[in-house]
């Protein structure tokens, strides 16, 4: 099939790859012409594990293309996906003007004659946006064009396995030709049963929505437990065993942390609650998700404040991980962005190491990089040498199982601020650490009370 996909970022990138994969004839369209020019070098402008080869292979092959001559590119199409981001407003809401914005160039170049065109939505977008994007077609031509959700399910670190093993493939469609073209387009990545369910283009529209929101909302529920289990000197670890194990709950998304970030979970469940009150829906439930996460993110800030005293002036701390999870180079909405920025304010100096971030750091912490707040380094070992404690804000292959002995003779003090659970806390004290990891120990106080109890 003849794809177009507009938009070259997380989402377009992928999809265009893996499709092309498949066999397909892809062109991939975009407006911003250094990145075009970049992936049509080869070079792939973010990381993602196992794009690279499937963009190099399939560029070699001629099976993709890169183009910023988006008109040309929908012309041709005989399919259509939208893959522009949908960033929210100031109220929360998700901005929609750059998905209208290609509906209206795939109506100003559609063909006079030619195969009926198939318009999808693979954009995170709000309920009733296709009625949008079908009426922006609509004022430019007359042809019958077939508009479908199909939102995406990729999680950054696994977005390429997620698109080519997916566990499920939703489709809002309102016709039967756009049925049977995307249930052949899709043929090859079910084909070991998975579903591919479709449905109607409301429901598909929400389904994004909802099943954002739902892992966020298991996220703040264990952060929200941690805080009980370290006021009464509980282990969230044995209470995500307890419930992670009844089968009407399962495992998933169930550790606790320092808070979600990334580019989909804080902009999808904004869109949602925003949805939801235009409704008339009660949405106290992700209003709690928010206020959770929000706090979540200043609570090592908080822990290394009782530990070292609100004035932090003189103190340097190293700091392992920037991305909002391993496996990606994303840093939007990252905890590391309040937790970097709320030391430095306190008068701290930090030293920084990431896998992959570094370049994405370097633009976000900019000014504490040229004030010598920060100071990012090439080895996260490099981050250590006289240190006062060490945080730990992204769980990477790398930092689990470190030279301890290294990491205390380089630390100034044996201090180590888990915010991600890497480490059993009894073996981090054998070893001679003062160790504070999330829902796992009891504070000051906190012990006073259980022993009370």
């Amino acid at each position: 099939m003849r794809i177009a996909v507009v938009g070259t970022g997380y989402v377009g990138l992928v999809v265009g790859a893996c499709l092309a994969e498949t066999g397909n004839d892809v062109v991939c369209a975009d407006v911003d012409a250094g990145k075009i020019a970049r992936l049509n070098a080869g070079e792939i402008p973010i990381y993602e594990p196992g794009l690279e080869p499937l963009v190099e292979r399939n560029l070699r092959d001629g099976r993709i293309s890169f183009t910023t001559d988006v008109g040309p590119a929908v012309a041709s199409a005989e399919i259509i996906f939208i893959a522009v981001g949908t960033p929210p407003g100031e109220d929360g809401s998700a901005d929609l003007k750059h998905v209208l914005a290609v509906a209206d160039t795939i109506g100003s170049n559609m063909p006079d004659d030619g195969p009926e065109k198939i318009v999808i939505t693979k954009s995170t977008v709000p309920v009733g946006t296709a009625a949008k994007v079908r009426a922006a077609v609509a004022r430019h031509t007359g042809r019958t064009v077939h508009v479908c959700s199909n939102p995406e399910f990729l999680k950054e670190g696994a977005a390429v396995l997620d698109f080519m093993k997916p566990d499920r493939v939703v489709v809002g469609v309102d016709s039967e030709y756009a049925r049977e073209k995307l249930g052949e387009l899709y043929a090859p990545f079910v084909r070991t049963g998975n579903p591919i369910l479709f449905m109607d283009i409301a429901s598909a529209e929400i389904t994004k929505y909802a099943a954002n929101a739902m892992l966020a909302t298991r996220i703040s529920f264990m952060n929200m437990i941690a805080g009980l289990c370290e006021a009464v000197g509980a282990d969230v670890t044995h209470v995500r065993q307890g419930i992670g194990t009844d089968e009407r709950i399962g495992p998933g998304f169930l550790f606790a942390g320092i808070g979600y970030g990334g580019s989909c979970f804080p902009k999808d469940v904004k869109a949602l609650i925003h949805t939801l009150r235009d409704t008339g829906v009660d949405a106290s439930i992700l209003d709690g998700v928010e206020q959770v996460n929000d706090a979540q993110k200043s609570v090592l800030v908080q822990r290394v404040t009782e530990r070292f005293g609100a004035d932090l002036t003189g103190r340097t701390f190293g700091v392992w991980g920037l991305s909002f999870k391993p496996e990606t180079d994303d840093m939007r909405e990252a905890p590391s962005l309040t937790v970097v920025r709320g030391l430095v304010e306190r008068g701290a100096r930090v030293r920084a190491h990431d896998p992959e971030a570094g370049h994405e750091a370097e633009r976000y912490f900019e000014d504490l990089i040229t004030s010598g707040g920060l100071t990012l380094c090439e080895h996260n070992y490099d981050c250590l040498e006289g240190a006062d404690a060490l945080l730990v804000l992204t769980e990477w292959a790398p930092y689990r199982n470190p030279d301890f002995a290294r990491v205390r003779a380089q630390l100034g003090e044996p201090v180590i601020f888990d915010g991600r659970n890497l480490w059993d806390p009894e073996r981090m004290r054998e070893a001679g650490f003062h160790y504070v990891s999330i829902g796992r120990q009891a504070r000051a106080g906190s012990a006073r009370l259980a022993a009370t109890a």
